[in-house]
């Protein structure tokens, strides 16, 4: 039996039906935007804690009808066999209350921005970087997630040296956080003609989006530069002005945007360099609460190796997690929830695991 705070249920139920409440009657636009939003956000919890109120009195009843002796034998018969069904289930809506109580990130429901960028192994790499890109474009199309390149330097042979793209949707930030650290991969490249097997990298970076009222950036704290763009990119990238870098002087963190238009860049770097400080920010905190870092799956450490991807044997393995799967070719065509299934039911279990001992 799982000892649930019943005291917080409580109050989200009655939370929730204030919400109820207060909506029926009308706000303003505005505020009747956040009061659905917090709806939605409480709707699941507060029908399975209704759920198993409804369940906890049925058991009452059977146990009580069992208890009773009168109770003819045919009832004792079917409340004895009904019993069991109605624990189960209880047990159940337990569960699952449980982890809809357990704190939540409060970037999780943020649209993100993905950079992969190739690491160890040259022109392997960059081939590496953009299959990463195309597993994340198809992983995200499955979503029905938007997927929108803000910026990318193709390798000489092909894929990215990096590419920077924005993710918008439903729960983008809850899923992909899983994903920033060091991807490794085992395979004959393409550009090697003796058949032998290599092993290159790429880093993933997923920042939630952040908005002008999260991160403060004062003018005085960045330098803007317009220069001639270079390099990949398209044709009008060599005959144009349009390059613009911002430098933030505080940090020294420098975002470079190179597309046709110099207003759109000036926009683009801005999103990119207030996301880089709210990341800042949030891996302060989480350092700051030592603690709780420790139960987190994969802290958003760049240099940390996350997975290998074996393409020989077809495997791909998890390391911090100690997930091996021998379906490489369907994982490289986007088919990544078991793997952040995986992630967040080990996250969930570990922060589970923290309340039990802080209890």
């Amino acid at each position: 039996m799982i000892n649930l705070p019943r005291d917080r249920m409580d109050q989200v139920v009655k939370r929730f039906d204030m919400l109820e409440a207060q909506m029926a009657a009308g706000p303003e636009p505005e505020a009747y935007v956040k009061m659905a939003s917090e709806y939605a956000d409480i709707q699941d919890m507060v029908g399975k804690i209704r759920a198993l109120r409804a369940a906890e009195s049925e058991q009452a009843d059977l146990e009580a009808m069992l208890s009773d002796r009168s109770t003819d034998a045919e009832m004792r018969a079917l409340a004895e066999a009904d019993l069991p069904e109605v624990e189960e289930r209880i047990e159940a809506l337990q569960r699952d209350i449980q982890i809809l109580l357990l704190p939540k990130d409060a970037a999780d429901e943020r649209n993100a921005i993905l950079e992969i960028r190739a690491g160890t192994g040259g022109d392997e790499a960059a081939l590496f970087a953009g299959d990463l890109f195309r597993m994340y474009e198809r992983y995200a199309a499955a979503q029905g997630w938007r997927m929108e390149v803000v910026s990318a330097s193709e390798g000489e042979v092909g894929g990215f040296k990096e590419i920077i793209a924005t993710v918008s949707g439903k729960g983008v930030f809850a899923k992909l956080k899983y994903e920033s650290g060091v991807h490794r991969v085992q395979r004959v490249p393409e550009t090697e003609a003796g058949g032998r097997i290599h092993t290159s990298a790429a880093t993933v970076a997923v920042l939630p989006e952040a908005e002008e009222v999260d991160i403060e950036i004062r003018p005085e704290d960045i330098r803007i530069d317009t220069m001639r763009a270079s390099g990949s990119g398209g044709q009008h990238v060599n005959t144009t002005d349009s390059a613009v870098r911002i430098t933030h002087l505080p940090t020294g963190i420098m975002v470079v945007q190179a597309e046709k238009s110099q207003h759109q860049n000036r926009a683009r770097a801005m999103q990119i360099l207030r996301a880089r400080l709210y990341d800042m920010e949030r891996s302060r905190a989480d350092e700051e609460r030592s603690e709780s870092r420790k139960s987190q799956v994969g802290s958003g450490d760049r240099s940390e190796r996350i997975r290998t991807y074996n393409f020989p044997q077809g495997r791909i393995t998890d390391h911090r997690i100690n997930l091996t799967l021998y379906k490489l070719d369907r994982v490289m065509e986007g088919e990544l929830d078991e793997i952040v299934d995986a992630l967040i039911a080990d996250h969930q279990s570990k922060l589970l695991a923290d309340m039990s001992a802080a209890g």
